[in-house]
């Protein structure tokens, strides 16, 4: 038993600090992703991004979200840092592959021009695809609890028009998150995007959102690495 406990006890944390964009990403991290990794020794730890001396939440600008990031980096050497950032409403200024491709393929682009340009070693460039409340059309009928099954079977037909929630487009009228507040009056993203989310489970949005998978999966792989 004491070898057991003394074992455990010598286990070394993976640290990975997650910049998030709003409340609801913080808490998606902090009470959905870091319970599960914290079995895999992996320590989740969210940070807001931080837009003025007194403000934090939506990314408005690329230098100030490249700016904290670059700077966690280099203060904790011997963590990992990586990101949680809509690609919907990316700012214009965001490092761009100059192509005109399909949305996801295009978001791949985009995550891998941002890994690029940000150039640290312990950097991981992550972008949801389209945003947020893509995942929570993992399964719409969880917003039966909220707001009903009438909006959840609307939400349902949305889904069922693609191969997965990354697909819904990005366009002002069209993006998961407009959708989902034309037909659920009253959605508020801090209350019910991270009830939902926690009513569908993670392995249910990782089963439907390749690219948000993806990105877990290299965040899991962190805990057998020798660069951590």
């Amino acid at each position: 038993m004491a070898e057991e406990y003394f074992g455990r006890e010598a286990a070394v944390s993976v640290r990975v600090y997650v910049f998030c964009e709003g409340q609801t990403e913080e808490q998606f991290v902090a009470r959905i992703l870091r319970p599960a990794f914290q079995v895999r020794v992996i320590e989740l730890t969210p940070i807001i991004f931080r837009t003025s001396r007194s403000a934090r939440g939506v990314v408005t600008s690329y230098g100030k979200v490249k700016w904290q990031i670059k700077t966690k980096c280099k203060e904790d050497r011997g963590a990992w840092v990586t990101t949680m950032i809509d690609y919907y409403g990316l700012p214009t200024d965001f490092p761009e592959a100059k192509i005109l491709v399909a949305p996801q393929l295009r978001a791949q682009k985009l995550r891998d021009a941002f890994q690029n340009d940000i150039g640290e070693r312990n950097f991981i460039a992550n972008l949801l695809v389209h945003e947020y409340e893509a995942l929570l059309f993992s399964a719409p009928s969880a917003f039966a609890n909220s707001f009903g099954t009438r909006a959840a079977d609307e939400l349902i037909k949305i889904r069922a028009d693609v191969s997965s929630p990354e697909e819904i487009n990005d366009r002002v009228e069209t993006a998961p998150s407009k959708r989902i507040q034309r037909i659920c009056g009253g959605y508020q993203k801090p209350l019910h995007g991270i009830l939902i989310a926690e009513d569908i489970g993670l392995e249910a949005i990782r089963r439907e959102c390749a690219m948000f998978n993806t990105w877990l999966q290299r965040l899991e792989s962190l805990s057998s690495s020798s660069d951590g």
